[in-house]
């Protein structure tokens, strides 16, 4: 589902970026290009059922933080 979520974004108006990290505990951080966009993301209807089942089946809890970022950099390479 994590996957076919993922297609989905990069098909949505304002979609910018996304990244993910599963283990054990996962975070993924999705971005997009303004508020009007992830409230259409939000209310997107595969995302809608998707977050049902991540309710009833998948999560215990999860969180929800979203930010504007000020400034973003990067030292290196995250290529190994």
């Amino acid at each position: 589902m994590a996957q076919r979520m993922e297609e989905l974004a990069r098909q949505q108006s304002g979609f910018l970026q996304i990244e993910s990290v599963r283990d054990g505990l996962g975070i993924t951080v999705s971005y997009w290009k303004d508020l009007q966009s992830i409230t259409a993301w939000k209310s997107q209807l595969d995302h809608l059922q998707a977050q049902e089942l991540g309710k009833s089946h998948w999560y215990e809890w999860y969180r929800v933080d979203v930010c504007e970022v000020q400034r973003s950099y990067t030292f290196g390479s995250i290529e190994s």
